[in-house]
């Protein structure tokens, strides 16, 4: 959690509380969870009916409709924006330097105002493997999410001529999918920082025209990736 979230939270918390701060907090928990009910407790009580059994969680529709995949469809909550909360999505076509990324997560800066963000990321030294990109707060996580569809032969992919054409439209270029789609969530961000920042940590041209065989020897300080396929252990 956020150190500004938590300076609502406590205030929130207080007798102090005003009609602005109460608003605000509702619409950042509202911009980390839409679908979520927000429910006020009065001198700490809260109807148990509407925390205890309510059968409402569903893991299926929370993972696939949450503020960040909104966001890459296009749906913005502006209602927000006048608390200062605010999500854009960066997206590129070039890999991440291993280095220059554990550098920029690994700083504290860099975090300034982000609350959550999400998406999937593309390393020079794991082209089979797409990376997920999972924070919220002061934690962070990066996993493996599968293989880019063009690592696999397409012999292999096992979908129908539709699946096959919606897969073809995210290919560009000489690396088909991989990509960089990450959505960012926040209070007050200064996005014009983060987005260079990020932009930073991508590969120069130069290194761009090194090419595969050299990205192969850049030192990655990400924890191995185990990732199983059909034709080989892992993938690191």
């Amino acid at each position: 959690m956020s150190d500004q979230l938590k300076k609502l939270l406590k205030t929130y918390e207080s007798k102090l509380s005003s009609s602005e701060q109460k608003e605000q907090l509702k619409a950042i928990l509202q911009g980390l969870n839409p679908r979520a009910e927000i429910v006020e407790a009065i001198f700490g009580k809260v109807p148990l009916d509407k925390v205890l059994n309510t059968q409402k969680f569903n893991f299926e529709k929370a993972a696939k409709s949450p503020k960040w995949l909104k966001e890459l469809r296009g749906e913005h909550t502006p209602e927000t924006e006048k608390y200062g909360i605010s999500s854009f999505v960066f997206r590129a076509r070039k890999p991440f330097h291993p280095v220059r990324l554990w550098n920029l997560v690994n700083d504290t800066e860099f975090w300034k105002g982000v609350l959550r963000s999400k998406g999937f990321f593309w390393l020079c030294t794991r082209m089979k493997t797409v990376g997920e990109w999972a924070q919220a707060g002061g934690s962070i996580n990066f996993s493996p999410a599968g293989a880019w569809w063009a690592s696999v032969p397409e012999s292999l992919w096992g979908v129908d001529d539709e699946m096959k054409a919606d897969i073809k439209s995210l290919f560009e270029g000489k690396y088909g999918d991989r990509r960089q789609e990450l959505v960012f969530i926040g209070i007050k961000m200064d996005k014009a920082y983060l987005i260079s920042r990020l932009e930073e940590a991508l590969l120069t041209p130069e290194e761009m025209a090194a090419g595969e065989s050299a990205w192969e020897s850049y030192f990655d300080p990400f924890p191995e990736w185990q990732f199983q396929t059909e034709n080989s252990d892992a993938e690191t």
